[in-house]
């Protein structure tokens, strides 16, 4: 590994794994799979109770930059919790109203400006009148 993955992975956490994390995933985590982006998921060994969720750790080692956004749904289910089998574990097949994975746009040209946004193209509507501002007393 050069001198500059070393020190990005120590100083910090958005370049995918931090030292810490890899430290306490080869200590105490037992690999359960790996998603189509690359994600690597873990859950603690010997079901740790994590005392601020109340059940097993669970984690994530993201493939590259560290976004939340790039875990699809059937892996987010089982990191919060809201389903006991991992995809890896079941024959996990997406629901139709599922969409597939879009990475996060915000900041970029693609972000979603409703209209009416002073980011959106084209003109912006008319103001329509019908706003009445409250004072006190009346």
């Amino acid at each position: 590994m050069a001198l500059k993955d070393t020190l990005l992975r120590v100083f910090t956490w958005w370049n995918g794994q931090t030292v810490s994390l890899a430290l306490q995933t080869a200590r105490t985590g037992i690999f359960v799979g790996e998603d189509e982006f690359g994600n690597k998921y873990y859950k603690a060994e010997g079901a740790l109770i994590d005392r601020s969720v109340g059940s097993e750790r669970r984690w994530v080692v993201y493939n590259g930059y560290a976004d939340a956004s790039k875990v699809p749904p059937g892996w987010r289910g089982w990191l919060c919790h809201n389903v006991d089998l991992a995809p890896s574990e079941e024959n996990y097949e997406p629901k139709a109203w599922q969409k597939p994975h879009i990475e996060n746009q915000t900041g970029t040209a693609n972000a979603y400006r409703p209209a009416g946004s002073q980011l959106s193209w084209g003109q912006r509507p008319a103001a329509t009148g019908d706003y009445v501002s409250w004072s006190p007393g009346e």
